[in-house]
């Protein structure tokens, strides 16, 4: 359950710090902060939001996800003041000790409070037109990986959160390179236009649908690219375009982290949803390890982040197109869905006649 999963989670991030804060050696942190914090991270992320699905009607999906993941997103704010902080009063090694224990503590005690609901829970407005409209059969595992939707969904994924990171790495440097000492500013501005991003892409996505959020969202992503060029060919931008950047950027990243997961929930179901999701959601681990690492490499070639930007610019337009077979596709669900209702309505009042 994601009561376990969440401790879980909680666990392996405080072993994997407390282990780098025992060891000096590369492979040591490795192990620790790659593998076992790295496997904590996936196990938290995936054990909050599909529980909290759960909770509510299918037409708060969207908005209800995004107050989720947005935790993720506003954590850099308060977190990178802080490290920055215990870094300067205690050392690297005492610093992560201190977060290990923090990490398990607070983690796994809020973890007490996070459940499914209980068996025979009826959602608020299960029982409506559009609640019957929009259902959904749920779907296991097995089922989904023969779904032609999970490798649209997954390699639109990919693209997206992985052209996100390519760039916002960059960010960074372009903020300390314009602001200094201030460049900080640049990137907790960032943290909350990815928390908001996610917020406010749940919260359109249940009004106007997922598909074409997606490709409002890949499309404003793939045109800040293009316009961030001059800003990063320049020394001397301004800090108010830099800040502003960040934060459309961030905005638009965020809003990959709310809209697939509400994906997953809208087209298999929420009783298999957290593995679900989780096959899914592997997009984001390899997009962000493979893109980022292309990006590296293209930057060191060519001495400038702008073509990373450009990469950046072009796989967005690529998934905003990809993105476009989604609405199609969901559409056809919702018509069968609603044909069989009308199936069930006839059949009921001719045994009422």
């Amino acid at each position: 359950g994601p009561r376990v999963t969440a401790i879980i989670g909680g666990l392996l991030v405080g072993a994997g710090f407390i282990l780098c804060s025992q060891s000096s050696s590369y492979w040591g942190w490795i192990l620790g902060f790659g593998v076992l914090a790295g496997l904590g991270f996936g196990f938290g992320y995936s054990a909050a939001t599909p529980p909290a699905l759960k909770w509510f009607p299918p037409a708060k999906t969207g908005l209800i996800a995004g107050i989720v993941v947005a935790g993720f997103g506003i954590a850099p704010v308060y977190l990178a003041p802080a490290c920055q902080y215990l870094l300067g009063a205690y050392g690297l090694h005492q610093t992560m000790m201190i977060l290990g224990i923090a990490f398990i503590a607070i983690v796994c005690g809020m973890a007490l409070l996070v459940s499914n609901p209980p068996a025979g829970f009826v959602v608020e407005g299960a029982g409506s037109a559009a609640a019957k409209k929009s259902a959904v059969a749920d779907m296991t595992p097995s089922q989904v990986l023969r779904d032609s939707r999970l490798y649209t969904l997954w390699v639109t994924f990919f693209i997206g959160a992985g052209a996100g990171l390519m760039v916002i790495g960059s960010m960074a440097g372009m903020a300390k390179q314009s602001m200094g000492a201030y460049a900080f500013v640049a990137v907790a501005v960032m943290a909350i236009g990815n928390a908001g991003g996610r917020v406010v892409a749940g919260l359109v996505s249940d009004r106007i649908g997922r598909s074409a959020t997606l490709t409002i969202m890949l499309l404003f992503q793939a045109i800040l690219m293009f316009a961030a060029i001059p800003v990063v060919g320049s020394s001397t931008s301004s800090p108010i375009i830099v800040t502003l950047l960040a934060t459309f950027i961030g905005f638009n990243y965020g809003s990959n982290l709310c809209l697939f997961p509400s994906f997953a929930k809208d087209f298999w179901g929420a009783k298999n949803y957290g593995m679900n999701y989780g096959i899914l959601f592997s997009a984001w681990g390899v997009g962000a390890f493979v893109l980022v690492k292309i990006s590296a490499a293209l930057n060191d070639k060519f001495g400038s982040a702008t073509i990373s930007f450009v990469s950046a610019g072009v796989l967005l337009l690529i998934g905003a197109v990809m993105s476009l077979s989604l609405r199609a596709q969901k559409a056809a669900v919702e018509e069968k869905v609603l044909v069989a209702i009308e199936e069930d309505e006839l059949a009921y009042d001719k045994a009422n006649n």
